[in-house]
């Protein structure tokens, strides 16, 4: 049956849900912030969403991510009989095979347009590397984009080697000290999680840096778009 009633607890898939049929979305977390205008009943955090009004909403699916959001509230919504699925999404293929199960399977909606011009986009060979990067998503302490990880996979894609790209972690902390000398040609300073700013963060490093949107890296949704051109640039 045609998902009618959906509630978002992931903001990228919040906007994909918005740009593809606004009508049913009708609840999405706090962080959902795109479409900027987006109308709908509010949740709460990906962390700590409200399960009661979620309930209240009487969604046909609830949308969660296995990064996104805790395991508890996804077990609690289900055990009081709400359909709720999950998608893990480590690389830019796991996110696009995540849409085709998503539209296909669990909503029934027909596959949307951004979807295949997205697919167009990022389905070609890998480029040759043209730059090392390192991405600290946190300060104090520091932490830094590492290994399995959707950000490493799109930088990639698009010719950025993450220089943690071998580490242990998805997020690992690290010295300031190591990850100016790791060996990157820039470091990549995004607005989100941690919201870097001229002010607060450049002054950390010897290494050039570049301040840019977190959403073009972190976010897989109609944003990949758009990271496709300005990360291809």
């Amino acid at each position: 049956m045609t998902a009618q009633r959906v509630v978002s607890l992931v903001p990228s898939i919040t906007e994909a849900l918005a740009a593809t049929r606004p009508e049913a979305l009708v609840g999405a977390t706090d962080w959902c912030t795109h479409p900027a205008d987006l109308d709908v009943t509010r949740v709460r955090g990906t962390k700590n969403p409200n399960l009661e009004t979620i309930r209240s909403l009487q969604p046909d699916v609830v949308v969660a991510n296995k990064e996104e959001n805790r395991e508890l509230d996804v077990r609690r919504l289900r055990d009081s009989g709400v359909n709720v699925w999950v998608s893990e999404i480590e690389t830019v293929p796991a996110a696009f095979a995540a849409y085709d199960e998503l539209f296909d399977t669990v909503l029934q909606w027909e596959r949307p347009a951004w979807l295949a011009e997205a697919r167009s986009l990022w389905s070609g060979e890998l480029p040759p590397v043209r730059a090392r990067v390192a991405v600290p998503i946190w300060r104090d302490p520091w932490m830094v984009v590492g290994s399995r990880t959707f950000t490493g996979d799109l930088l990639r894609r698009t010719g950025f080697d993450n220089v943690y790209a071998d580490s242990d972690g998805r997020y690992p902390k690290v010295e300031l000290a190591d990850l100016d000398a790791r060996g990157a040609d820039v470091i990549l300073l995004p607005d989100e999680p941690y919201v870097f700013t001229a002010e607060d963060g450049p002054e950390a490093f010897s290494t050039p840096t570049r301040l840019l949107s977190g959403r073009l890296i972190t976010w897989y949704g109609p944003s990949i778009i758009e990271a496709h051109r300005t990360l291809a640039d």
